[in-house]
């Protein structure tokens, strides 16, 4: 199950899992979208079986009733997210909570419609109100991959990014401390990963180019989304607890965590490079 997968990265993460001999879900807000990656998909390989599903991560029901319906799923990625560049204070509420919303509750409803599909407190649960849908996993212990998609911003300060960046924060240590709770109620067949890319080229970033509140998102070199896809089908095939894309940005990232105060007062000259990055990116597309 890959989820915000009706294009962007979800498409490629869906497309590399279905290489990988997966039977993918594509889902997707906009049906159409996830319909078409997923006649892609099946087009590209005759042994494909992906099929496709309407889903809003923010709708808890709905995550555990496409969940509880896949008697064999065992893999959901965590994908669907939103951004939006401002001060915390220029956002209005709608767009604040959109962000909350997607990011850090699409995630934990994603995860927890999945853990209670691989079997996890399966003798409790029950399906969405009003339907009678339960896990449907087979006798034996608990097991299963929930791979959410993150970001650099889960790791440090990003001005322009603030509420973005708590979404992500937000992602990462609900994911930690899930993964310590799993292992802690015996469940070692049921694995957490995240994934946390540096800027990378999506139709989200294209849209700020112009935008000087996004110009954090260009502080690094930015990725290709072909290179994050392929990271999140290696974390899929062999589970890592954290994965930085790339690595030495998370080094960086756990060093500002150290020393708050430096992150602080060093953000202008940040900025100023990013900003620089920003517009050499623009100018480069636009040649």
């Amino acid at each position: 199950m890959v989820t915000g997968a009706g294009g962007g990265l979800g498409r490629l993460i869906a497309k590399r899992l279905a290489e990988q001999g997966f039977a993918v879900c594509v889902t997707d807000l906009d049906a159409g979208a996830a319909e078409g990656v997923a006649a892609e998909i099946n087009a590209s390989a005759p042994e494909n079986e992906a099929t496709s599903a309407a889903l809003d991560v923010r709708d808890a029901d709905a995550c555990r009733e496409i969940a509880c319906a896949r008697r064999d799923l065992s893999l959901w990625v965590n994908n669907a997210g939103v951004l939006t560049t401002a001060p915390v204070w220029a956002q209005d509420d709608r767009t604040r909570a959109l962000q909350l919303e997607v990011n850090a509750a699409g995630t934990i409803n994603g995860t927890l419609a999945a853990l209670e599909a691989f079997g996890v407190g399966a003798a409790e649960g029950t399906g969405p109100e009003g339907t009678d849908a339960r896990p449907t996993r087979g006798p034996g212990p608990a097991r299963g991959h929930v791979l959410n998609v993150a970001s650099l911003a889960g790791l440090a300060p990003v001005s322009g990014e603030g509420i973005y960046a708590a979404s992500k924060h937000a992602v990462l240590g609900f994911s930690l401390s899930t993964a310590i709770d799993l292992r802690r109620a015996g469940h070692k067949k049921v694995r957490i990963s995240t994934v946390c890319p540096d800027g990378m080229w999506t139709p989200m970033l294209y849209e700020k180019l112009d935008d000087p509140e996004a110009a954090m998102s260009f502080s690094g070199v930015l990725l290709q989304s072909e290179e994050v896809a392929d990271v999140v089908a290696e974390v899929a095939r062999r589970p890592k607890l954290v994965r930085v894309v790339p690595r030495w940005r998370g080094l960086q990232c756990r060093l500002y965590a150290a020393a708050p105060s430096v992150a602080v007062r060093g953000a202008k000259l940040v900025e100023w490079v990013a900003r620089a990055g920003q517009r050499r990116a623009a100018k480069r597309l636009r040649a």
